[in-house]
């Protein structure tokens, strides 16, 4: 058995994982876990890049301690956008902000008073949204930020622990195209964008392509934990969609793919970029992808609207476990109240379930006034948002999408499995759960040798899990897109 360690960090939770491979399929097993989430300080939110590392090296220090032999390789995929500022000495300035803090608001608006939508769009071909990296750097700009003064490097958050692990300060292509500031077509920084908005193009380091060998560990962390030096640091996927996609078994021109979990990344693995007027009427983004592939995909608010909601009603003292909710939510009148998961104000409210509430009433709705009516109305909303996104990429492509792969945690989400193929009218295949990790592991695998290609490392991962497939049912789905499309203009 050959060994390869996934760190893996989500906006809600963290993991490293080891996938052993005997030359035929991937063992998953969990080595480490432990919650993530913003701390909130003076009106801003943050996140803790210092507990996140001593938790990266206490998931080390248990695979040390459990394994004989060493990784042949660890590699780090998180969520995009966000960033850390180095200064010159390679300190951090600062915690590294969250992409829901309120600084952007109307940071995009502010900001094409100075460049157009339109060319920031055909430079990056990425979706506009407020919480993109370039405008929270436009942000730090407009406020005159001493951080950004002071800064040298920027890092994307993966980029932050693969140089604390090695000493390489390098940004990987996956996650450095979610910035907004990535040129879609050449891959290198657009640095005349970013120098006409007053951001220092000199903090952009090197950009790196996923599957490349960053350095090895360094001796320190490496005798810190209880590993032996020499443990390659691989650039994966960095970007955690990226990852997933890698991930998912049997995708090709027919399918789509949605990574699912607090967001639902919904797309097509295409060869190049589609920038036109009609993406950009759409909103549609064109991330990097592993082996010279693009993404072209929408970001959906996904299970957020439902998680926060859950935050909320055990703030209150109910304590609902996911499969109450899910059992609440079947029982609930279907079709009953719809909103637009991408709505503003649904960005990060202090109580969800009345700003769902509010938008029924705004939109001449019932309001959801149970619990289950209200995982109801999102799980529904989701499913409806997916068929719209679906239809307006089959448009962009002229491909006839016949299959939806749904991967990640909320692949086990059963009831919006079924919803989504209801909605859409496709089949719906689910799994892996841990298409991330996989993903991560698989181009570890190919950087050091043991697979050949992300084709062979697909094949791989479908011979090592279980997927199940939902079959589109018969309902007043037609109608309650065309409400869907009202509501959301």
């Amino acid at each position: 058995m050959t060994n390869f360690v996934a760190v893996d960090l989500g906006a809600s939770s963290g993991r490293l994982l080891v996938g052993s491979w005997d030359k035929k399929r991937f063992h998953l097993q969990e080595l480490h876990r432990f919650p993530n989430g913003p701390t909130q300080v003076l009106n801003h939110i943050y996140w803790d890049p210092l507990r996140l590392w001593d938790e990266i090296k206490a998931g080390l220090s248990k695979y040390a301690s459990q394994f004989p032999a060493p990784p042949a390789a660890i590699g780090i995929d998180t969520w995009g956008v966000d960033y850390a500022l180095l200064d010159s000495s390679g300190y951090l300035l600062g915690n590294p902000y969250h992409y829901r803090d309120h600084r952007t608001d109307g940071a995009p608006e502010r900001l094409f008073r100075q460049i157009a939508r339109v060319e920031v769009f055909e430079a990056t071909g990425i979706q506009i949204m407020q919480l993109n990296t370039l405008f929270q750097l436009y942000s730090m700009v407009e406020e005159n930020h001493p951080h950004l003064r002071a800064a040298s490097t920027l890092l994307m958050m993966p980029d932050l622990f693969n140089y604390w692990l090695t000493g390489r300060k390098a940004v990987e292509y996956t996650i450095a195209s979610t910035t907004q500031m990535l040129d879609a077509l050449t891959r290198h920084w657009r640095e005349r964008l970013v120098d006409r908005l007053g951001i220092p193009k000199t903090i952009l380091p090197s950009i790196v392509q996923p599957g490349s060998i960053l350095e090895r560990i360094r001796p320190e962390v490496a005798r810190e934990v209880g590993l032996p030096d020499g443990v390659p640091i691989i650039a994966v996927g960095s970007h955690d969609t990226a990852s997933a996609v890698a991930g998912t078994p049997g995708l090709d021109e027919t399918s789509a793919y949605i990574s699912s979990g607090t967001w639902s990344l919904m797309g097509l693995e295409t060869c190049s970029p589609v920038i036109n007027a009609e993406t950009l009427r759409l909103n549609i983004t064109n991330e990097g992808g592993v082996g010279g592939t693009i993404r072209l995909l929408k970001n959906i608010a996904g299970l957020w609207l439902i998680q926060e909601s859950r935050r909320k009603w055990i703030h209150e003292g109910k304590d609902y476990e996911w499969s109450e909710l899910v059992e609440l939510a079947e029982q609930a009148e279907p079709l009953r109240s719809l909103v637009d998961p991408d709505a503003s104000c649904f960005m990060n409210p202090p109580d969800m379930p009345a700003a769902i509430r509010d938008f029924c009433r705004r939109t001449a709705q019932p309001a959801p006034e149970t619990p289950g009516a209200t995982v109801r109305c999102c799980l529904e909303s989701l499913a409806l948002k997916c068929r719209m996104v679906l239809a307006m990429l089959s448009e962009l492509t002229n491909r006839q999408i016949q299959t939806i792969r749904i991967v990640g945690g909320g692949s086990q989400n059963r009831i919006l499995c079924q919803l989504t193929a209801d909605a859409c009218g496709r089949p719906v295949i689910t799994g892996p759960v841990e298409a991330t990790a996989l993903g991560n592991i698989m181009i570890q695998a190919i950087a050091t040798g043991h697979l050949r290609d992300v084709a062979a490392g697909r094949q791989a991962i479908a011979a090592s899990v279980k997927q199940e497939r939902f079959e589109p049912r018969q309902g007043d789905w037609d109608r309650a897109a065309d409400r869907f499309a009202e509501i959301c203009g």
